[in-house]
């Protein structure tokens, strides 16, 4: 307690201390003057490093936190729907849920759940297009049970037939509420439009869910091809050291086989490049309109990517400071919410756009005045305060990409598994505090054309107008399905 109250008294001190000195400074000022006359000593934030290993070939991240008695363990295998044919996709698609509740070699699922809930431990798995995570978090003095019980989740699924079945009637009643939400429908709809047979257009279908393409073999098949050691990285954040944990980490690597083969690359995608509008008609009050056309700008330490991000959080994806929800919503009241859209992968071109949503009435003028803004950043230089706005925005809100152990590690087994550097979030950051105005001028002269865009609408065409909307250009009526 001496120690508490010494260190309040210090604080009080110099806290009377520092408000005396700007009370003397600032006794001239008023107002607004004297918040602006207060200094600060700059802040320096050094990123959380892990650690890193290598066991059995598998890349090991390891970031102690002894804060709480838990631990986590989490894992990324490259690997998804994106990278096999369609016949597997619903099996690809299914594999994380089917690890969870299908159970293990030596246990049912209603086994597995009992013991996950006796030792509280908690898993996750998720999958994208090109992988599949897991994770698993649990108390210290149950590490052992956990980490073992997590891989045999992983290692050896059962793939429970009843499971299975529970897992297709989920998926068979999505398919029935799928037009339920338009904004969803429509998204899924633009992607088939643009992506054709790529798997960024994939939908899942009654066929994908026959039943002799989801058997449990095909399960076993699909986690065979991703679920092995060459595919893996693991990331461990925690109430441990490496000492403590070198032994299992090696005993969980051992269990997990060998691949026997490569995986197959993510196909490059033939995205359409023709300008069009296209309309699904549904009765509905709010039109969904989506817009966009392919951009070659790729994920990349480099100035085109940074000026890019900027500009597509001035154009629209900044929220209140963008110009498309300036100019649409503030201005003149013809929709609650805009966005633009400007995806960067790695290997193949992303897509540049926008999208809103507004009454059918309203639906040609919000077209016109989104495709108006983007014509407005290509005629001339977003000014020094909408680019300031958008870097702090990144730049103030840095410290919350490391708020957590877990997060820091998670993140840093992304980049790997993307192949970018393990400091890409500093170099981020060091990248867009350097554009200027001018560079994110050159990158929408570059990269938007407002003209060569494809637009679906999904509203009611009746209210529209199709007279109207054929002014625009061609009209495609597409069917719903």
């Amino acid at each position: 307690m001496k120690s508490v109250r010494t260190l309040s008294i210090i604080l009080a001190i110099v806290g009377s201390q520092i408000c005396t000195f700007y009370e003397a400074k600032a006794q001239n000022l008023s107002g607004r003057e004297k918040i602006e006359a207060i200094e600060f000593s700059p802040l320096e934030f050094v990123q959380p490093s892990p650690e890193y290993y290598e066991v059995s070939g598998t890349q090991v991240l390891l970031l102690e936190d002894r804060s709480l008695p838990l631990i986590t363990v989490a894992a990324q295998f490259q690997g998804g729907y994106g990278r096999f044919a369609r016949d597997t996709y619903a099996s690809a698609m299914g594999l994380p849920a089917m690890m969870r509740y299908g159970g293990t070699r030596t246990l049912t699922p209603d086994s597995l759940d009992l013991l996950l809930d006796y030792y509280a431990i908690q898993t996750s798995f998720g999958t994208g297009g090109g992988s599949i995570s897991s994770s698993m978090n649990s108390l210290t003095e149950q590490f052992p049970i956990a980490l073992n019980l997590w891989g045999e989740m992983l290692t050896e699924p059962r793939f429970d037939r009843d499971q299975i079945d529970i897992w297709r009637g989920l998926q068979l009643e999505r398919l029935l509420r799928r037009k339920d939400n338009p904004s969803t429908f429509a998204f899924s709809r633009f992607n088939r439009l643009l992506y054709a047979d790529h798997p960024i257009g994939w939908e899942m279908d009654e066929s994908d869910l026959a039943t002799s393409l989801i058997e449990p073999g095909r399960f076993r098949e699909i986690h065979r091809h991703i679920i092995c050691r060459d595919n893996m990285i693991l990331g461990i954040t925690g109430d441990l050291s490496w000492s403590d944990s070198e032994a299992v980490i090696q005993d969980l690597v051992d269990r997990v086989p060998p691949c026997a083969d490569s995986l197959p690359d993510s196909p490059i995608p033939n995205i359409r490049r023709e300008p069009g509008i296209f309309v699904i008609e549904r009765e509905l009050e709010q039109a969904v309109i989506v817009m966009a056309h392919p951009s070659a700008v790729k994920l990349a330490d480099d100035p085109t990517y940074f000026a890019a991000t900027m500009g597509n959080s001035i154009l629209g994806s900044g929220g209140f400071t963008s110009r498309l929800l300036g100019h649409l919503r503030i201005e003149e009241g013809l929709a609650y919410s805009a966005s633009s859209i400007w995806t960067t992968p790695r290997r193949y071109d992303g897509l540049v756009g926008a999208l809103t949503s507004t009454t059918p009435e309203n639906a040609i003028p919000a077209i016109e005045l989104m495709t108006e803004t983007m014509h407005e950043l290509r005629e001339a230089p977003p000014t020094d305060r909408e680019l300031g706005t958008a870097v702090d925005r990144v730049v103030n809100g840095f410290v919350f990409n490391f708020q957590t152990p877990t997060r820091v590690v998670s993140r840093i087994m992304s980049y790997l598994a993307q192949d970018l550097p393990e400091d890409w979030l500093e170099r981020y950051s060091r990248g867009i505090q350097k554009i200027t105005p001018e560079q994110v001028h050159k990158v929408f002269t570059d990269h938007l054309y407002p003209e060569e865009m494809t637009i679906l609408i999904v509203g009611d065409l009746g209210r529209i107008g199709l007279a109207a909307l054929e002014r625009l250009g061609p009209v495609t009526v597409l069917m719903p399905d």
